[in-house]
């Protein structure tokens, strides 16, 4: 093992789409973990498109990135160094690593601190379907979107690692699902592997008008990930009481100047709907829950995922541009 922790730094905040010059690669010595602290050897970093507004000089449910601090991430990796008895060297384990080689991490860190990977679980796993992206499909569909039998749920940003896993929870519960996906790769695999329903290729199709085509008893769920005209096209054909779940915003996070919003709220008023926003940390005192149940369902096969894995240190900014792109086929991934 060297002494060298490479690592990616924020060097300028992004104006418009995130690029390559937004970072600057750096080497430090790997650090020396203190009391009760773990140094773990970073193996794979997961990408979000939450990243992008955490490089923003603006308030978040977490601080910005500062100028010349590790761009943040989620990791997994394996322990090197213990100064706390829970942990081992050659452990696997998952946090915050950062765009770095080596991180010291503290079990003391809460939701963001450092958590064991059980036997028999690949470890990224814990990036992809049991990880952030999987948790938040699962509590933003059952805790916000209450799905009934016979219901019929759209998801936007479907073939994603957060829609593609709502949308198959609500599959499981019984509910008709439409998916809105980018091309026809990820259409094939939400129709052929995912088993939803139907799928509107944005890319290509109508979206107002294949919603109201695929959807003739309107929508009960609308599960967002998307925002801009895809939010307003759903909109047009809510159902009395349905239940609009706002996870995230894509078509926006680029954009130089603020995105107009939807002009149909009032459909929200004459169908009584609700429209709610949601962050999975606040879930993160129950995450035992819904990483049983997704395991459970990934073992029947009543769950499927995909894993784009991209490699190389000197590819990781490149590999968060992949999300903005569309480049990417499920959760965005990169080995180190």
């Amino acid at each position: 093992m060297t002494n060298i922790n490479r690592q990616w730094v924020l060097s300028k905040r992004p104006h418009g789409m995130v690029g390559v010059d937004n970072f600057e690669y750096k080497e430090t010595p790997i650090p020396t973990p203190g009391e009760g602290e773990v140094l773990v050897r970073n193996t794979h970093l997961s990408f979000d498109p939450t990243q992008r507004g955490w490089m923003e000089d603006a308030e978040s449910y977490l601080p910005p990135v500062g100028i010349g601090e590790v761009m943040r991430a989620g990791s997994v990796g394996e322990v090197v160094e213990s100064n706390d008895e829970r942990f081992k060297p050659g452990d696997a384990v998952q946090t915050l690593g950062g765009w770095q080689d080596y991180v010291v991490a503290s079990p003391a860190g809460g939701a963001l601190g450092l958590t064991k990977i059980p036997d028999g679980i690949e470890p990224t796993m814990l990036l992809s379907v049991l990880g952030v992206t999987g948790q938040t499909g699962y509590w933003g569909m059952l805790d916000l979107g209450q799905p009934k039998a016979g219901e019929t749920v759209l998801v936007s940003g479907a073939a994603g690692a957060t829609g593609s896993i709502a949308g198959q929870i609500a599959r499981i519960k019984g509910c008709r699902v439409v998916g809105i996906a980018g091309g026809p790769q990820k259409c094939a695999w939400l129709t052929e592997q995912a088993r939803f329903d139907a799928v509107i290729d944005y890319k290509s199709d109508d979206v107002d008008a294949r919603i109201k085509e695929l959807c003739p008893n309107k929508v009960d769920i609308f599960f967002d990930n998307v925002g801009g005209d895809i939010l307003q096209a759903a909109l047009n054909h809510i159902n009395m009481n349905a239940r609009v779940v706002l996870c995230g915003g894509i078509s926006g996070y680029n954009a130089t100047e603020p995105v107009p919003g939807p002009t149909n709220l009032m459909n929200l008023v004459i169908n009584r709907a609700r429209m709610e926003g949601f962050i999975v940390i606040d879930y993160m005192d129950r995450a035992a829950q819904a990483v049983g149940e997704l395991i459970g369902w990934v073992k029947s096969g009543d769950i499927v995922y995909q894993e784009d894995i991209q490699e190389g240190f000197e590819n990781i900014p490149d590999t968060l541009n992949r999300l903005f792109t569309g480049r990417n086929v499920g959760k965005q991934l990169l080995k180190l």
